[in-house]
């Protein structure tokens, strides 16, 4: 077939269906509401799958993690904590404007050197 591959009937069909979807979310009274709804609730689904994913992680990892010295293993899980502050925190602080925004990005940058820097004196011998 094209360039879609043998399933573009499908693809186009189920493309349809979400815009069908959306429509009826769009021109249904009440629509907004059960959109946010249906937000809220994807939002909860994955917030809890990063959640489990995390304690997949840690629990693989464990001993790793308790051997590394105290104070790495306390910025470790200090850059952890900020990134889900800032997760949390991330629409009021966007709202505030630039200020908010830079203040965000920097929260995210210093807990990204945070892992990294975890992760890079785990490599050292």
């Amino acid at each position: 077939m094209g360039a879609v591959g043998p399933d573009a009937g499908k693809h186009a069909r189920n493309i349809l269906i979400l815009f069908a979807l959306a429509a009826i979310l769009w021109l249904v009274p009440g629509g907004g509401t059960a959109a946010a709804t249906i937000g809220n609730v994807l939002g909860v689904i994955l917030f809890a799958g990063l959640a489990f994913f995390a304690y997949r992680l840690y629990m693989e990892h464990r001993i790793t993690l308790l051997d590394l010295p105290d104070r790495t293993r306390l910025i470790l899980y200090g850059s952890f904590a900020l990134i889900v502050f800032a997760l949390l925190a991330m629409r009021r602080l966007w709202d505030q404007g630039g200020a908010g925004a830079l203040l965000w990005l920097a929260l995210v940058g210093g807990a990204i050197y945070g892992v990294y820097s975890v992760w890079r004196a785990s490599r050292e011998y």
